[in-house]
């Protein structure tokens, strides 16, 4: 009897991978994790030795799994945790998976600077160049020396030479620095570099770090806090460049898959706020030590912050508890621009250092949208664009510079992989690209870590070490695509049984058929369910395009911006084939990288461009999808590949567009006849 269909025994929910499984009392947590697929490390083979199968029992009620974890639901540390604690690390909260037993319902984190097999966090630094007019101004001064005959203070004097050398006059001076100020003058024998902080013009200048000596360098960060992943780049305030970047996902997600899910564990858990406003900051924390790390420089010497992200993550970053944003009207605590202090928001960086947040536009349209309209440029052009930033819940900006409408629409996490039956997050081993024969409905994938297609040479030896173990988001757009314009699948998405006397990977499933897209250990396959949860995700994105488009007054868009992770990598021919964007020329529709990590690197290095964003965004009218009466109906036509109604004349002349036929789920063709289904 597999043990995982036993209901009686404990449930085991592994994050961030969110696979699940029932097991016995008395199981190791690593025989857990190997049985459900996930990947836990052990070098020394269970005896408790190596410690590289640490993980992190979660507590409290997580309402989106149906689960309640405790601490007591795990066995006691045994001898082997405790040997291994007594002559080695074991951080407080860690357990050896191979030594700790279930006793109860669990969600185990597996720790992610221990995954030697981590998720890619795909959100990189573009490269642009960004015209420099930071916050941040250094200014070495060589400051006159005390004197019995003039008795000035170091501080005063010190003020002195910056407005006798710079033309700072009126400067504040942050409190942290006044203990040190002599200290410090006397160490660079009278000659300093004063660290000058000034974001608008109007604003008092501000002394918020100090050097001894010549310094010539200091830093910022841009990052991008993603419901699903964090990027964070470390960049030279004086060149412009990127000094390093670095990803990781999001440890919050461990409360709740999707937004509205960590706004209800909030709500039902006293300390919820609380623990996910930690948890986004220490991992924030863990990427800028990782960061400085590899570039060799002190944390001190960064000097100015810049944050993005939807107003959830937004809140939780700044301790806000985002539960109005759970319901309508959807308040926002703070829409505009955010000015405060690293060290209120417990950034280890420089004491003195400054955070900005961009402003949000709407209870569901945040600073990372605001980001990436700066980065974008919608409301510099003359044409209609329309960008589109694809996550968790995607948020859509069209315009050009006379009018711009902005909304959100909660597609949900299907495109990462979530709620796809073989779905998982882009990593090593997973299948990131599909081509489906026509002929003979025969796959051939590509897979990440590996640059051979399955049906080339060296494919096998390629991904040997990985193995071929999901399909990330970029493939499932591909595959439900594939099989639209191959005719597995109809365009109201129900897959034709009748295909199966034609290919053995047409197989039954039940009342319905699915496609057998990979035949090894596992098993992949796309069934009639994941085609639905795909047409509902995309149908979503489309209804809210279509509503901005009716409020323009437009029927068509003349470009296109793919925006984040996600973004990146979709291929637009097959985003249009599925229908979740509109008709295009497929010349005018790119993939614009991490566009919001981008914006706020824009708004790091030129203080110019944030009062360009906060401008614009009081002039985006905000659409609320929810209260929209045509939403429902849009909704509905968008459900069909690629639309019920909607034409895309310009996608046909670039792809093969199949004749339409309607199945119902049941494999019955349009006329009501039953089609036989072949089980051979």
């Amino acid at each position: 009897m597999d043990k995982r269909n036993d209901s009686s025994d404990p449930l085991v929910l592994f994050m961030p991978s969110g696979k699940r499984g029932r097991f016995p009392k008395g199981t190791a947590i690593l025989d857990a994790a190997r049985e459900l697929g996930v990947y836990v490390e052990s070098v020394c083979g269970g005896r408790g030795i190596c410690g590289r199968c640490q993980c992190e029992i979660q507590t409290g009620q997580f309402a989106k799994h149906g689960i309640t974890s405790a601490a007591e639901n795990i066995s006691p540390p045994g001898p082997k945790e405790i040997r291994y604690a007594e002559k080695r690390e074991l951080k407080e909260g860690r357990r050896l998976s191979c030594s700790a037993y279930v006793e109860g319902d669990l969600v185990v984190d597996i720790p992610q600077d221990l995954q030697i097999n981590a998720q890619i966090v795909r959100k990189a630094d573009d490269g642009r160049h960004i015209d420099r007019n930071p916050a941040i101004q250094l200014c070495y001064v060589e400051v006159e020396e005390p004197d019995m005959h003039k008795p000035l203070g170091d501080l005063d004097r010190l003020k002195a030479a910056l407005e006798k050398d710079w033309g700072w006059n009126d400067l504040m001076v942050d409190s942290h620095l006044l203990p040190n100020i002599q200290k410090i003058l006397r160490d660079g024998e009278w000659k300093v570099t004063a660290a000058i902080h000034r974001d608008m013009n109007s604003s008092r200048p501000s002394l918020i770090a100090l050097y001894p000596g010549l310094h010539n360098e200091a830093y910022g960060i841009a990052c991008d806090i993603g419901s699903t992943t964090i990027a964070l780049h470390l960049v030279s305030l004086l060149s412009g460049s990127t000094i390093a970047s670095t990803g990781t996902p999001n440890p919050q997600i461990r409360f709740g898959e999707d937004l509205m899910s960590r706004v209800s564990y909030v709500m039902m858990n006293p300390d919820g706020r609380e623990g996910m406003t930690t948890a986004v900051r220490n991992a924030i924390n863990g990427m800028i030590e990782n960061a400085c790390t590899e570039a060799g420089i002190n944390p001190t010497d960064i000097l100015d912050l810049v944050f993005v992200g939807n107003p959830i993550m937004h809140h939780l970053f700044l301790g806000i508890d985002p539960t109005e944003l759970g319901g309508a009207p959807f308040a926002l605590a703070v829409s505009g621009a955010v000015h405060s202090w690293a060290s209120d928001l417990d950034v280890h960086v420089n004491k003195g250092a400054r955070v900005y947040m961009l402003p949000c536009i709407a209870g569901h349209v945040g600073a990372d949208a605001a980001a990436v309209t700066l980065c974008e440029g919608p409301h510099r052009q003359k044409k209609q664009m329309l960008v589109v930033d694809v996550g968790t819940n995607a948020e859509i900006v069209l315009g050009n510079k006379d009018h711009i409408v902005a909304a959100s629409s909660p597609t949900g996490p299907a495109f990462e992989g979530a709620e796809i039956s073989c779905g998982q997050r882009a990593a090593p081993g997973a299948i990131e690209r599909v081509r489906i024969d026509p002929e003979t409905l025969e796959p051939r994938v590509r897979v990440i870590g590996c640059d051979k297609w399955s049906d080339e040479e060296g494919f096998a030896e390629g991904t040997a070490k990985t193995g071929v173990t999901g399909v990330c988001g970029s493939a499932i757009i591909e595959v439900i695509a594939e099989m639209y314009l191959t005719g597995i699948i109809s365009e109201d998405g129900v897959v034709d049984g009748a295909l199966a006397a034609k290919s053995d990977r047409i197989v039954a499933d039940g009342r319905t058929f699915s496609y057998t897209l990979w035949r090894g250990e596992p098993e992949l396959t796309i069934k009639q369910t994941d085609v639905r949860a795909i047409q509902l995700a995309k149908a979503a994105l489309y209804a809210g395009i279509r509503l901005l488009m009716d409020k323009k007054g437009i029927d068509h868009v003349d470009s296109i911006s793919f925006a984040g992770a996600f973004g990146t990598f979709i291929d637009p021919k097959y985003a249009m084939v599925l229908g979740l964007i509109p008709d295009c020329d497929l010349d005018n529709v790119k993939a614009v990288g991490n566009a919001a990590g981008y914006g706020a690197k824009m708004a790091l290095l030129n203080r110019t461009y944030r009062r360009e964003i906060e401008e614009t965004v009081r002039r985006i009218e905000k659409i609320e999808t929810a209260l929209e009466p045509d939403f429902q109906q849009h909704f509905v036509n968008a459900m069909a590949m690629p639309n019920k109604v909607d034409p895309f004349p310009k996608l046909a002349k670039a792809v093969k567009l199949p004749e339409r036929k309607a199945l119902d789920p049941s494999g019955a063709d349009a006329g009501g006849r039953r089609r036989r289904r072949n089980r051979g």
